[in-house]
């Protein structure tokens, strides 16, 4: 079983930790503002599974049906997870709407608040490790899950402040109004979660800043060649997909013309990890003079 599998198992009990704690938080208080806070771990724990399956599928190897692979799998569990996201922050608007008209007295206030703490310090750290090392591993899912419990620390932390808040004033309002606060968060990371999934559906080309560095690459190892042209590379969770056309002398033997091939893939892969490269052969008369021109 690979990391990220192993990561994303780690995330569903995570998950359910968290989640019994905020309950155990909501129960002794009556908070609305710490219900909803319950609420998003909830889907914490749904999107940890989602995210667990579908990295499973995506470790496959490939297959006569899937010659790609199956790395895609992974946007689709960080776009059920954007889905869900927004189901929940409706959820908690419902809840805030019934508590603004008859704002609740809460109890056992800052004891609730404590509990609450403790679960937003599980959650911030488990965060950390998820974006560190899903983005080491190039993982759309497991970074999809650590920039949700960001987005949920942070609803954690203000939540918290307002309440405190609340129960020192007396304006007991501000609970369902902080939950109304923690609802528009919610569904403002659901956006950016469902966004950055379909650019990944979508075959959206790599930043700028790689594609310069795989030209570099390409420059550094093609002697021999005359250019290079009509470089794309776009990502498919962990794996990287790299094609171009290579020019070479139309007298060149194909053995040599292979070599040229070989020594380019060789260096691509030693820097992007999990890259797939297909060079297209041409003769000199095919050259277009422009992008990575060698001689």
């Amino acid at each position: 079983m690979g990391t990220a599998v192993r990561l994303a198992g780690i995330s569903v009990a995570v998950g359910l930790l968290v989640l019994a704690i905020k309950l155990l938080a909501w129960q002794m208080t009556g908070s609305i503002a710490l219900l909803s806070d319950a609420l998003e771990s909830i889907v914490n724990v749904a999107t940890a599974l989602a995210a667990l399956i579908a990295l499973r599928i995506a470790t496959r190897p490939a297959d006569a049906g899937h010659p790609y692979g199956h790395h895609k799998a992974e946007y689709f569990s960080a776009v059920l997870e954007g889905v869900l996201i927004c189901m929940a922050a409706l959820i908690i608007l419902r809840s805030a709407w019934i508590g603004l008209q008859d704002p609740p007295v809460l109890e056992q206030g800052f004891a609730g608040l404590a509990v609450n703490l403790v679960a937003g310090a599980i959650n911030a750290a488990w965060a950390f490790v998820l974006l560190r090392r899903g983005r080491a591993l190039r993982s759309p899912a497991l970074v999809a899950d650590g920039r949700h419990l960001v987005a949920d620390v942070m609803s954690s932390v203000g939540v918290t402040a307002g309440v405190a808040l609340a129960l020192l004033t007396g304006w007991y309002w501000l609970d369902p109004a902080l939950a109304v606060v923690v609802a528009v968060n919610i569904l403002w990371s659901g956006w950016i979660v469902v966004r950055s999934s379909v650019g990944g559906l979508m075959d959206e080309s790599v930043p700028d800043d790689d594609l310069a560095e795989m030209r570099g690459l390409i420059a550094a190892n093609a002697d021999g060649a005359v250019e290079a042209h009509d470089l794309r590379a776009r990502h498919a969770g962990a794996a990287t997909f790299v094609e171009f056309h290579l020019v070479v002398p139309g007298d060149m033997r194909v053995e040599e013309a292979h070599e040229i091939c070989d020594r380019i893939e060789a260096a691509l892969k030693s820097r992007i990890s999990e890259c797939r490269v297909t060079i297209h052969v041409e003769p000199e008369h095919k050259a277009k003079h422009s992008g990575i021109v060698l001689l």
